[in-house]
């Protein structure tokens, strides 16, 4: 089915307000864990690894999800998928008010929340992109923003519900305001197919084909009817075996009506069998036609050493890039920083910084002077360097500005579907975005338990964020080799004329 061509406004702007509210009502609870991760630490008296696992999971569980999440908005279209997301969501939330201990939190809080938000997030990024065209870098920008404001709207929210009513208040709280995306899903109108019909046949090129489909179905039908007499002959001829002779040619000279009409039942039953051993033939064919079809797009993708670049950089910026959101409120708190110098909750100066980030790249993206993936990698190699600086941050201003910095690079999400789309086209994004967030969510699970166990083994964070560091540097130098020189390939740009030599050859023989 094609769609008509994106209107990139209209109605477009109201997806991109619903998708707004959508993703901040989903992802503020979950980004903003790092509040809910200390009240966590202190109930079950877990280390910070395994708690760490929770905030993770929340995180890293849509991602893995993604190639399921997308097919199921190409399955079922975003608004189902986002109405059904919606009680996931508010569900696992107010399920995590009831844990009896951290294994439940794993199930109620890390699965079901973090596959409802992966779902949404597939969802809202889907048909945004089906909306807009030449404004698609400013309209991802704009929806994903809305995660990072439900970062910092959130992370002073709970802390306050906290105050009033307890853990699980806030959680049964949170859960409520998450039914809002009900709303937001019905309006997510799908665009409308193309009135336009398909390019046909003519009638002497279809003939051939018409004529082959049936020549194929009746000669399965005879196979298969052929089969089935066979059979049945057989079955007939081992009765007739153990009957009485006399008796047989009797019954085969006087056949009576009954036994006429029952061999016709037998022949129509043959026939319907016959139909359906066919039906189901070609419906395996077609599964296996699709699944080869599935496979050699994914080889040819990973061919593609750009998006191997990508795939490998996205992995390593999720391990390295996400704990610092989950963990930052702990490392104050670990590096002596009183209570009475947060001015401001460093998880909420991620938030609005992030949300800066994402406007502000989301808006760089769109000019046409500007390589969306060097900018990227840019990204990248100064997320890697702040990261090696937190181990050197002992005050909260230190903190708070290496917050801020991290939570502005952090907003590279909003350009990433565009680098995608650049790298591989707009008619593979579903399957290569699919692809990429399954890795990058299986970052986004191991990142922060890694730091929590470095911390557990050596009571510091200052080994964790050099091995984050790390991780974000080796990815964005890894995507820089590889795009230095086949970007403009990858970008899949007219062939090149053909060689002058033989326009010259032509002219000597003249």
């Amino acid at each position: 089915m094609e769609f008509k061509k994106s209107p990139d406004g209209g109605w477009g702007w109201v997806i991109v307000l619903v998708s707004f509210f959508t993703q901040f009502l989903c992802y503020g609870s979950p980004l903003a864990v790092g509040v809910l991760y200390i009240e966590w630490l202190d109930a079950f008296g877990e280390g910070k690894g395994k708690t760490a696992w929770v905030g993770s999971l929340a995180s890293g569980v849509g991602l893995l999800a993604s190639p399921v999440c997308s097919l199921c908005v190409s399955s079922f279209g975003a608004r189902p998928v986002t109405i059904f997301s919606g009680f996931m969501v508010a569900g696992g939330l107010m399920l995590s008010s009831f844990a009896p201990n951290i294994y439940f939190l794993f199930f109620s809080y890390g699965i079901v929340v973090g596959l409802g938000c992966g779902l949404l997030y597939t969802a809202t990024v889907t048909i945004t992109c089906q909306y807009f065209d030449s404004h698609r870098g400013l309209a991802l920008g704009l929806i994903s923003t809305g995660s990072s404001v439900g970062l910092f709207i959130y992370a002073a929210l709970q802390r306050l519900l906290i105050e009033f009513y307890g853990l699980d208040g806030c959680l049964l709280i949170v859960g409520a305001l998450a039914l809002n995306i009900l709303a937001c899903g019905s309006l997510m109108r799908p665009l409308q197919p193309s009135d336009c019909p398909l390019p046909e046949k003519t009638a002497l090129e279809s003939v051939p084909d018409r004529y082959s489909i049936y020549s194929e179905k009746e000669k399965d039908l005879e196979e298969n009817t052929n089969i089935l007499g066979k059979s049945y002959s057989a079955e007939e001829t081992c009765k007739s075996t153990f009957g009485s002779g006399g008796r047989k040619q009797e019954s085969l000279l006087h056949k009576s009506p009954t036994t006429i009409a029952h061999s016709k039942e037998t022949e129509t039953y043959k026939k319907k069998v016959a139909e359906q051993t066919y039906f189901c033939k070609q419906l395996a064919k077609r599964k296996w036609q699709l699944y080869k079809n599935y496979c050699g797009e994914t080889v040819a993708l990973f061919k593609n050493k750009v998006f191997l670049a990508l795939f490998i950089a996205i992995f390593l910026f999720d391990i390295g890039g996400f704990p610092p959101s989950l963990l930052m409120e702990d490392v104050a708190r670990s590096s002596n920083v009183k209570e009475e110098e947060l001015i401001m909750p460093l998880i909420s100066i991620i938030g609005i910084m992030t949300a800066v980030g994402k406007l502000l790249l989301g808006i760089l993206a769109d000019f046409k002077w500007i390589n969306t993936l060097y900018l990227y990698v840019a990204t990248l190699i100064i997320m890697g360097l702040a990261l090696c600086a937190i181990p050197f941050a002992k005050s909260y201003v230190t903190l708070a500005i290496l917050s801020g910095i991290l939570g502005f690079l952090t907003g590279n999400w909003s350009i990433f579907p565009y680098v995608t789309t650049k790298t591989v086209g707009i008619e593979k994004l579903a399957h290569a975005y699919g692809i990429l967030m399954f890795f990058a969510g299986l970052g986004n699970s191991l990142g922060p338990p890694i730091v929590g166990w470095f911390y557990d083994w050596t009571q510091t964070y200052d080994i964790a964020f050099y091995f984050s560091g790390f991780c974000v540097l080796l990815g964005g130098f890894i995507l820089l080799l590889a795009a230095l020189p086949s970007w403009h390939t990858c970008s899949r740009l007219l062939p090149k004329p053909a060689p002058t030599t033989f326009l010259y050859k032509v002219t000597s023989n003249v």
